[in-house]
């Protein structure tokens, strides 16, 4: 599923006033981690997940593997702060048409 720019911009609208559901700690992306940010989805929808690291390399490499990982989409990444969004079973969010 890919959204248009239309689409992500509504996104970032109600992405915007939450607060980051995911803190990544020292010991990185793990599968404990990983299971949280599914159960954050699968309730949510749509997250904010933080990655608090300098190395930019190394924090795209950790945003894509989430992404990857949770087969969710990539809403918006500034500094520290990854929104992702994946649709549920019970649909939450309403996303308007292209």
């Amino acid at each position: 599923m890919n959204l248009s720019n239309k689409q992500k911009q509504y996104l970032k609208g109600l992405a915007h006033s939450l607060k980051p559901v995911v803190q990544l700690g020292g010991n990185g992306l793990t599968e404990g981690v990983l299971a949280e940010i599914e159960n954050a989805l699968s309730f949510h929808e749509l997250i904010k997940v933080k990655v608090p690291t300098d190395d930019r390399e190394e924090k795209e490499m950790i945003m894509d593997a989430i992404v990857g990982e949770t087969k969710s989409l990539k809403v918006q990444a500034i500094g520290h702060i990854l929104v992702i969004y994946r649709t549920s079973d019970e649909k939450k969010i309403t996303i308007p048409k292209k």
